[in-house]
């Protein structure tokens, strides 16, 4: 029992870390245009952070749970390491300011550990498949939605006088920065949620077919919440500032482009990175401006950091997991 309380811990750690590396998705645009002061704008993402809950259901916390990893070779040691190594690779990337995802660590993380167990048979295609999947659309569909919501909303504010589209769209963007909080707390709470529900089955606490317990929801979105509420600054700066400069339009069209990906990936089960995919409608509003107006560099710096995501941490959790055993 003290085991399954410590890793319990450990996975709420995990969470809180998830919402302060991630806190600059939430409000890098509507901080970087000027709309609300930081520390403002940390407690309305973190609101919305925690009562993601309430709108969606739990279908990513199932992928998570059930879907990516054969349960049968999940134990403590497997869960650890993949812990041990979602969480290294996040203070790695804070450390240096680079928004990696921390869903496709706690991904690399879970596969990493399970691999190091029982080798590749381990892993469930289909669920491996459609987190795959996920990384390399995720950032495209939020580019094209970024892009078009650009050039629609461009079209709107050229026919009206630039003052009052300014204040019209700073408006705007205390709704799309909600909604883009919204959709981070619904996917990216609930993979710690499908940790969570694994231990509980695994040690014997619930059974296999079993709901997820409500206290576990609720701890997962308080720690995912305080996690915001505390931010991440250094990676603010790299995506409201170095990417490319928001404007109120852009800002809003960014987040709005952003929160409508997650909703329809969450409703769907599908574990996608919320930093991959607001980075992509980032560069998909500033390319519709005009290519230049995009940092590609920056840019590439950061596509870089998200293709070495899953083997670094997979590789820190097999260590973990090898490090696990060996002393416990």
């Amino acid at each position: 029992m003290e085991v399954l309380v410590l890793l319990i811990a450990v996975a709420l750690l995990f969470d809180f870390m998830n919402g302060f590396h991630d806190a600059a998705n939430s409000i890098a645009t509507i901080v970087s245009t000027g709309a609300l002061s930081p520390q403002v704008a940390i407690v309305w993402a973190a609101f919305f952070n925690f009562i993601a809950f309430l709108f969606f259901g739990l279908h990513v916390a199932a992928t998570v749970g059930k879907g990516i990893v054969d349960p049968n070779v999940i134990d403590t040691y497997v869960v650890f390491g993949a812990l041990v190594g979602a969480i290294s690779w996040n203070i790695i990337t804070w450390y240096f300011g680079i928004p990696s995802s921390s869903s496709h660590a706690l991904i690399g993380g879970l596969a990493g550990a399970a691999i190091a167990k029982g080798g590749t048979d381990t892993l469930l295609t289909a669920g491996f498949t459609k987190v795959t999947v996920a990384i390399v659309l995720s950032p495209l569909v939020g580019f094209a939605l970024g892009a078009l919501l650009m050039v629609a909303c461009a079209w709107l504010a050229f026919r009206s006088p630039a003052k009052k589209a300014e204040r019209t769209f700073n408006r705007l963007q205390f709704i799309s920065a909600g909604l883009y909080s919204l959709g981070h707390g619904s996917n990216d709470a609930q993979k710690t949620m499908g940790i969570i529900w694994l231990l509980l089955i695994v040690s014997g606490a619930i059974g296999k077919d079993a709901d997820l317990p409500f206290w576990v929801v609720l701890a997962c979105q308080t720690a995912m919440g305080l996690g915001t509420l505390f931010g991440g600054w250094r990676i603010v700066k790299t995506m409201g500032m170095r990417i490319t400069k928001l404007r109120p339009v852009s800002g809003f069209c960014a987040s709005a482009s952003g929160a409508t990906a997650l909703f329809v990936a969450t409703s769907l089960g599908i574990p996608v990175s919320t930093t991959h995919t607001i980075t992509g409608a980032i560069v998909g509003v500033g390319a519709a401006r005009r290519f230049s107006a995009v940092r590609w560099g920056v840019a590439g710096n950061i596509v870089w950091a998200w293709v070495f995501t899953i083997p670094a941490s997979a590789f820190i959790a097999a260590i973990a997991w090898e490090l696990a055993r060996w002393a416990f």
